[in-house]
């Protein structure tokens, strides 16, 4: 689409149509495995009108990846250095689980990228989300440094707080088969605060 002309109505509207379908489709297929076809049947569109919005599925993945990322990172960046340590590492824990029950495709098309080892992400992930989670790790272990919190290796407390939200998520099928008739999201929340809790409170 020429980038020299301000989008129509109908133009934003198979804009978001295509990447709408392509979400669907790279969560649940991943890169690898989607291709052009899959995306324009999804958006009801044909092949040729898709690549006048988009020039490749590297594109569309692209838009998509860096949408998902900055939308992503939003809960860690909120951790506060002025606010009270263990309620901003909880409010983490649930804005986190929040987003896998609000957004569970972008979490699988996030962890599907991983898995094959992060190609179209690395780059991203050596510098924006490595600069990030430096600081706050050191945000971390200086509320562990002043007793404010329990210690724990900073790094690995993040791994685990990531493992253990976007799980329900990435797992789904998984999860919602073995709770049956009750909503995986109703109990998850009151656990991992416990879990925490328990795990990051002083001793007085």
């Amino acid at each position: 689409m020429p980038a020299d002309r301000a989008p129509t109505r109908i133009q934003k509207k198979n804009r978001a149509a295509i990447l709408e379908a392509a979400l669907d489709v790279f969560s649940s297929h991943g890169f690898r495995g989607s291709t052009v076809d899959q995306i324009a049947k999804a958006a009801g569109l044909s092949k040729p009108n898709l690549l006048y919005y988009f020039p490749s599925k590297e594109a569309i993945f692209n838009e998509l990846m860096t949408a998902l990322l900055d939308t992503w990172l939003d809960p860690l960046r909120s951790l506060d250095p002025e606010g009270e340590p263990l309620e901003e590492i909880l409010a983490y824990v649930r804005r986190k689980l929040q987003m896998s029950r609000d957004f569970p495709r972008e979490s699988r098309l996030y962890a599907n990228e991983i898995v094959q080892g992060a190609p179209r992400l690395h780059d991203v992930i050596a510098t924006d989300l490595n600069v990030l989670v430096e600081e706050k790790a050191q945000l971390l272990q200086g509320w562990m440094d002043s007793g404010r919190i329990n210690r724990a290796h900073p790094k690995h407390l993040l791994f685990s707080i990531w493992s253990l939200t976007q799980h329900y998520a990435d797992f789904d099928a998984q999860v919602r088969t073995l709770m049956g008739e009750e909503d995986p999201f109703d109990a998850a929340p009151e656990y991992l605060e416990t879990l925490y809790r328990r795990m990051l409170t002083p001793k007085p």
